[in-house]
């Protein structure tokens, strides 16, 4: 079947026609290589302290062999001090309690920055020189000023003077003489302070009078020009006033609408009506007017119209009628009269009281003001007089002060000197040599660890490399001695496969062969193995539906490990049944003849370019019935272009249909587009990279490289993880080997 399909694949070559077409997968999106920001955690920092220890060792040990012979060949000093009280403990300084205002007051309290400064004054030590003894004429003020110390302790009213030098006697003798100079220069200057004190106090009081009698005459104008004590009571005042303004006023207005009604209603009949009721004279009148009428309709009863009798009550009648008119018009004309009277009279009273009512109330809205400024006098009266009677007692006590004999700086601690050397402090310098030199042991080592371009474990590559871990392999340290005893570095490179590895292989092949069924299995053979059988089955699972097929393994740089990768996972597939294939893509650096320990006579270079046919470079694990290998063959002068042939492509097809599983060791994905050429035609790249190995900077651009590519990158393989497994791990295996061999 093999060679059918071998013959069908040449003669479509030699005709020119594609009988077979390449299957392309479909372009699945690229999970980009992410890298984060370089943040050492404590777990990596300790990594680093692990990898780096010799450099950090060397570097503490000679900082602290320097440190000590420094420290130990140093010259011993000694040093003594003294303590004044340079303040009273209890009760303030008179000039202090004054608060006057800042254009008149002195500056309150003991500057110490200033008088520290005095007191290491050239001035004052030229004095304290003088005084010292002619067995001390050696001494001069640099001298003395380079070995003294004045400084205050905390927050107390201490200060305390130190003095250090070589020899002892000296020690006393200087301390002698500027405790005794400081305690009569604060005599001398505690009684010049208080007398300046006093004159201050004279020159002040002429002034603090006159203030106060400027506030007392402003306070007196301002009473007689407002006429009133208190603007408090002032304003009460005007504030009732006003109230009972606004009721007259109200009252007022009630009775003028009263008589603007009363006016209005003696112009309508029924208002004048209403009037004449009230008129006594009309009302007579009105009465005689009825009962004139009630005698006629009487008589005309009895008599005729024309009788006399009749005719003469109509006379008293019609006589009677305009006494009644005359009597209206008098009493109505007198009654508008009024109306319109009162009503004038009452105009002219709500404007009186408007008019008073605006007065109040101007005076009323200028109180404010007035009450501020009374307030302002009485506030600057009282400040200046609670002054004046501030320094008057002042000048009372300092009055006093100056007569009586005033307590100087006291000596709270005498001269003394200790007996051991302040320097050098062999404890504490020793102390700070080692921190230092941990400091810069632990500095260097991580200057290192920056430069230091590559990952030293699986947890930081992890955390760094966005793309699934398919598993990691183990360094040779960690594989069985059972186990590839042949190999310097079971993982580490491509060249460490040769001599007997074909011995291994065998051991390989009849282990599964023989454990297929029952035992141990896999499991008891070693961590290396365990790895092997995790990273292949991580890429059978990645796509349950559609199983991996074909796949090319490649990495970012040469050295990483991918064809000794590629052939681990080819003999683990073999070992568990698989009918695997382990081509050698890489025409520019082969490496899986070396690692199968084959011939590279011919191969897949050979293939391509020439007529031959595929079973003539397909060869065999010696052991592994399952295990085919094509090696690269002869290195061509364009592998990009053969890799790029449609011959590959059918190639590529014919090995995807006739195995269970195809393996492309491609080279190495920067500057080359080898592997870039076959993944896509395959179901996926496996991507190496070596722990302590594999520059992160490479991986950074790789991921550029990929962007651009329809590459279906399955994952990450980590080669040369020397972390060794949990101890339950390493129980489980030596439970195991005991129950099977026990």
């Amino acid at each position: 079947m093999i060679n059918q399909n071998s013959n069908i694949v040449s003669n479509a070559h030699e005709n020119g026609k594609v009988t077979v077409a390449p299957a392309l997968l479909p372009f699945q999106p690229f999970s980009p290589l992410e890298t984060e920001d370089e943040d050492w955690n404590p777990r990596e920092l300790l990594g680093i302290l692990r990898r780096r220890a010799l450099v950090i060792t060397v570097v503490v040990a000679s900082v602290m062999g320097a440190v000590a012979y420094s420290t130990l060949n140093q010259e011993k000093i000694y040093q003594g001090n003294f303590q004044l009280l340079v303040e009273p403990v209890t009760g303030d300084n008179t000039l202090q309690t004054l608060n006057l205002p800042d254009s008149v007051a002195p500056k309150s309290g003991l500057d110490y920055d200033s008088q520290i400064q005095v007191l290491k004054s050239q001035e004052v030590i030229q004095n304290v020189i003088k005084e010292l003894p002619s067995s001390s004429s050696n001494i001069t003020y640099n001298y003395l000023i380079r070995n003294l110390t004045i400084r205050r302790l905390g927050s107390t009213k201490l200060i305390e003077v130190s003095y250090k030098s070589k020899y002892p006697q000296e020690i006393k003798i200087v301390l002698d003489t500027i405790s005794k100079y400081y305690l009569k220069n604060s005599l001398e200057k505690r009684q010049t302070k208080l007398r300046q004190g006093l004159e201050f106090v004279d020159k002040q009081l002429p002034l603090l009078k006159e203030r106060v009698t400027q506030q007392q005459q402003l306070l007196q104008f301002f009473r007689q020009r407002y006429e009133f004590i208190d603007p408090e009571s002032k304003s009460t005042s005007v504030a009732q006033q006003m109230q009972t303004l606004d009721q007259q006023r109200l009252d007022v207005n009630q009775q003028l609408a009263t008589a603007r009604a009363a006016y209005i209603s003696l112009s309508t009949r029924e208002g004048k009506l209403a009037t004449l009721n009230n008129a006594p004279i009309y009302g007579q009148l009105v009465v005689q007017l009825r009962q004139l009428e009630t005698q006629i309709s009487a008589e005309l009863v009895r008599f005729q119209p024309d009788n006399p009798v009749i005719e003469s009550l109509q006379e008293k009648r019609r006589n009677l009628l305009p006494l009644l008119e005359e009597e209206a018009n008098r009493f109505l004309g007198l009654r508008v009269a009024e109306a319109t009277t009162q009503i004038q009279k009452l105009e002219v009273e709500s404007q009186e009281l408007a008019k008073v009512e605006q007065q109040l109330k101007r005076r009323f809205q200028q109180l404010p003001i007035l009450a501020r400024q009374y307030s302002e006098i009485q506030r600057n009266l009282q400040v200046a007089n609670d002054s004046l009677n501030r320094f008057l007692t002042t000048k009372q006590e300092l009055s006093i002060g100056v007569a009586q004999t005033e307590i100087p700086w006291e000596l709270i601690q005498a001269p003394r000197q200790s007996e051991l050397p302040i320097s050098p402090d062999i404890p504490r310098s020793l102390l700070l040599g080692l921190m230092t030199s941990l400091a810069a042991g632990i500095g260097i080592g991580l200057l290192l660890e920056k430069m230091d371009n590559t990952y030293h474990s699986l947890e930081s590559m992890k955390e760094k490399i966005k793309l699934p871990f398919l598993g990691s392999l183990p360094l040779d340290k960690q594989i069985s001695t059972n186990q590839l005893s042949n190999s310097n570095n079971g993982v580490a490179g491509e060249e460490n496969w040769s001599g007997n590895l074909s011995q291994n292989i065998g051991w390989f092949s009849n282990f599964f062969r023989n454990n297929r069924n029952g035992g141990d299995g896999y499991y008891g053979q070693g961590i290396f193995w365990e790895s092997l059988q995790v990273l292949y089955s991580n890429i059978q699972l990645l796509n349950s539906d559609k199983p991996i097929h074909a796949l090319v393994v490649s990495s970012a740089m040469p050295g990483d490990g991918k064809t000794t990768v590629s052939f681990h996972i080819a003999q683990i597939a073999a070992a568990l049944g698989k009918r695997v294939l382990l081509v050698d893509a890489d025409l520019r650096r082969p490496q899986v003849h070396k690692v199968s320990n084959l011939h590279n006579l011919s191969g897949l270079s050979n293939v391509i370019s020439s007529n031959m046919a595929v079973e003539q470079v397909i060869q065999q694990i010696p052991s592994m019935d399952l295990l085919s290998v094509i090696t690269a063959g002869p290195t061509p002068p364009d592998p990009a272009r053969l890799l790029s042939s449609d011959k590959m492509k059918q190639l590529m097809e014919y090995f995807k249909k006739n195995f269970d599983l195809v393996i492309y060791d491609a080279p190495p994905m920067l500057g080359l587009v080898d592997a870039r050429l076959l993944a896509p035609h395959t179901d996926g790249m496996v991507l190496v990279a070596r722990i302590d190995k594999t520059d992160k900077s490479a991986l950074i651009q790789l991921q550029d490289t990929l962007r651009t590519s329809p590459i279906n990158v399955l994952g990450v393989v980590a080669n040369g993880d020397n972390k060794k497994l949990s101890g339950y791990n390493n129980y489980y295996y030596t439970k195991k080997k005991e129950t099977r061999f026990g």
